[in-house]
Parts: structure tokens; C-alpha cells; sequence
């Protein structure tokens, strides 16, 4: 079964090419949250799980970001099993870098035999001869980085991989990172209320390279009922979810949210944050509340 992109809300949100060759929508869809408590095996309702991820194709959604360590492997086979064969505007990307003993539990494991196992498993999870971003889930402070990317450079040679990504690391380790392979992506934790990542969007921003923003709805106090976001949101017609995914929307052009849900309703109502177009005000206000 093949789910077009072809339409929907989330190409509201604008295009932004990673790697400069694979165009993608800006909001997107993490698949985390479909695996069951602890991000550890099955989810508690499977046929849910499929319909949220052939619903969010529909919507326009054509980057899925998922990880070997979901479930582990769960998320990938869930993937595979509600989109495969992939329309050819859908971009699947995985990461590898954590071994997983429990729910709940991740240890960063990085040495290259690991890194090149785990890529060969997502390709045959996800029915993919190629992945088209794979992304090193956590630097392995045991191993040289130039041990960890020079596995993946040498699985992108060999055709299993398009493009290298980072995730959780400073400006400075990306910095070291691109002296050993091209970095097209990196995903740290970012939102409304946590902005401790600023930095490392900033330089993204100027180097042109995609920021995936992880936990990218987390609004927290600020969506009490009577507090400052939840205030915003009712002046506006919204939901605070909304207003925080089109606040990240508007704060970077290479800005990739992947707001995950379980609930096809959940995701329905994120995916229409595409659509807000907020003032310079909105703008300026959700920032001063955030912070």
C-alpha cells in the first residue's frame, strides 16, 4: 500500500531540502511514541499505530524520524508495515547508537561493528536498500568520533546510506563533526520552554543544515488553563500545541519539528499548526513566555 503526500495541512509548513536533494515538508512526524511504555516493545493498540502513520501521509507528512532503539526496531517495522512500498516523496530516517536493556533503559554504544550492524537491521526493518537520513543517536564517549562517522561515511560510500545526521550535541562536536564527514542534520532537544540548544540552532541556521527539534511540544506551565500560552491560544483560536509547533515554525527556517502522538486525533490537531500564520507580536509574546 502506497500513501501519497500529495496533499494536506502540512505542506502549509513549507519545504526545506536536507542534504540539498531531499526536499521535505517542515513539519514532520516522530514515530517514538507508537511503541509501548518505556519505548519498549509493541504499542498497547498496534491497528492505531498504522492508522497514524498512514494519517500522516495523508496529511502532507513526508518525513518520518524514527530510531533502531524504538521499541527496539519496533518503530521501524510499524513504518514498514503501514508504508511500505514508500511513495517517492517520503523520507524515512533512522538512527543507530544506543543499545537498549529495558524499557526505559539506553545505553550509548558507538563502536563501528555496532553502528554498521544496526544500519544493515533498519534496512531490512524498514524495507529500504538505502536510508535516505541516518543519524548517530548519541556520541559514544568510549569511542573516537572520527571511529563512529568513519563507519557511517563508509556505509554512505557503499550506497546504505544518503546522509549522515547528529543528534544531542554542542557546536562545538558538530564543528568536529563535519571535519570528518558532511553533516546534514542535527536533532538536539528544543522547544518553547527548553531553549538550551540555542546555540547549535543558530549555527544550523547559518550553515544551512536541518534542525530536527526532539519533544518539540512541551508547553508544560505555560498551558494552564489561565496561563500565558493557554491565554494566547484562546485569543487565537488554537490549541497551546499549536501555537508552540508554529512558534518553532517561525523561529528558523531550517526548523523540522517532529511532533509524535499514538492518537490519529492528536495528530490531526498538530498537523494544523502548518496552518497558523503567527504576527510579529504573537511572535515576540509566545518568545517572552517561553524563557
Amino acid at each position: 500500500m502506497t500513501v501519497s503526500s500529495a496533499s494536506g495541512p502540512a505542506q502549509a509548513s513549507g519545504v526545506f531540502p536536507i542534504g540539498g536533494d531531499l526536499p521535505v515538508h517542515r513539519l514532520g512526524f516522530g514515530a517514538m511514541q507508537l511503541t509501548g511504555t518505556g519505548v519498549w516493545g509493541e504499542p498497547k493498540d498496534r491497528p492505531e499505530a498504522i492508522r497514524v502513520l498512514r494519517r500522516a501521509v495523508e496529511l502532507g507528512v513526508n518525513l518520518i524520524d524514527t530510531a533502531d532503539s524504538y521499541g527496539p526496531f519496533v518503530s521501524e517495522q510499524l513504518i514498514r508495515e503501514a508504508l511500505h512500498p514508500y511513495a517517492d516523496d517520503v523520507v524515512i530516517a533512522t538512527k543507530g547508537g544506543f543499545a537498549r536493556t529495558g524499557p526505559g533503559e539506553w545505553h550509548e554504544l558507538g563502536r563501528p561493528e555496532y553502528l554498521r550492524q544496526q544500519t544493515e537491521l533498519s534496512l531490512r526493518h524498514l524495507g529500504l536498500e538505502r536510508i535516505d537520513l541516518y543519524q548517530l543517536h548519541r556520541i559514544d564517549p568510549q569511542v573516537p568520533l572520527a571511529d563512529q562517522l568513519g563507519e557511517l561515511a563508509r556505509l554512505r560510500e557503499e550506497g546504505k546510506i544518503r546522509h549522515i545526521g547528529l543528534s544531542e550535541v554542542t557546536v562545538e562536536q558538530l564543528r568536529e563533526a563535519r571535519e570528518i564527514v558532511e553533516i546534514v542534520s542535527v536533532q538536539n532537544l528544543y522547544n518553547l520552554v527548553n531553549r538550551k540548544a540555542e546555540a547549535v540552532l543558530d549555527y544550523a541556521t547559518a550553515e544551512g543544515i536541518a534542525f530536527i527539534p526532539w519533544f518539540p511540544i512541551a508547553t508544560g506551565q505555560l498551558a494552564r488553563p489561565g496561563g500565558p500560552l493557554d491565554t494566547l491560544a484562546k485569543e487565537r483560536g488554537a490549541a497551546p500545541a499549536q501555537l508552540a509547533l508554529a512558534w518553532l515554525l517561525r523561529r528558523s527556517p531550517v526548523m523540522l519539528p517532529i511532533p509524535g502522538t499514538s492518537s490519529v486525533a492528536h495528530l490531526e490537531e498538530n498537523t494544523e499548526a502548518a496552518r497558523i500564520r503567527l504576527t510579529d507580536d504573537d511572535f515576540e509574546t509566545l518568545s517572552a513566555i517561553g524563557l
